[in-house]
């Protein structure tokens, strides 16, 4: 990855406190490849050396702690922020990954399901984002933007401030377009939602046999 895509300015807040009914399990701990999706992102992530990686989890979250650790990371590396609201949707996360990161010039929201995720995809994220970092950057979602999001702090405010389910899609929705960019993320367009999902994804990575390791398996598109 080109070092100009490093983000040393920038938060990351990994989504992994949902509940996740539709799965039937924990989507954070569900392994592919025997690497579970939180151990994959965090890996994923680390790559960008951002000031800092925030995992919002639920309350009990020791099984969590384990997956979210970075082998030969400074301590605080990774910070794993509780949710003890997260019955109140998806918006509930974010505010609680935005407060441990209200002082950071801005954040890269990212949900935990992403099992294809590539470091060239969130590499171009944040390349655009440093050539515009007062503009919200978002994955092109149709012909709207979703997660993976960069959020500037000027923005911070009004993102505490949504509630239910759906994230920051009606905010990202009212800005103006100079005030926001979506860019293609191919590799972020098949998320992790059901077993069915959960299923396609495994066999995706088993067919592909030059993937040999975990490492290798964090860069496949």
């Amino acid at each position: 990855m080109p070092t100009n895509a490093r983000a040393p300015g920038l938060n990351i807040v990994v989504l992994a406190a949902g509940f996740s009914s539709r799965l039937g399990q924990p989507k954070a701990l569900a392994r592919i490849h025997g690497v579970s999706l939180l151990r994959r992102t965090v890996r994923l992530i680390a790559a960008l050396r951002a000031a800092r990686i925030i995992v919002v989890v639920p309350p009990a979250a020791a099984r969590y702690r384990e997956q979210a650790r970075l082998r030969g990371a400074a301590p605080g590396a990774v910070t794993l922020a509780a949710n003890p609201h997260r019955g109140q949707g998806l918006s509930s996360s974010v505010r609680c990954g935005l407060a441990h990161a209200w002082y950071c010039s801005a954040v890269l929201l990212l949900p935990v399901d992403l099992p294809h995720l590539t470091l060239n995809d969130l590499g171009r994220l944040v390349r655009r984002w440093r050539a515009a970092p007062g503009r919200v950057h978002a994955a092109r979602m149709g012909t709207h933007g979703g997660a993976p999001l960069i959020l500037p702090k000027r923005l911070f405010p009004r993102a505490v401030r949504v509630v239910g389910d759906s994230g920051l899609r009606g905010l990202l929705a009212e800005l103006p377009v100079a005030a926001r960019e979506w860019v293609d993320l191919p590799s972020a367009r098949i998320d992790v939602d059901t077993a069915a999902d959960l299923a396609a994804a495994r066999r995706r990575w088993r067919s592909d046999s030059r993937a040999s390791s975990p490492g290798e398996l964090a860069k496949r598109p």
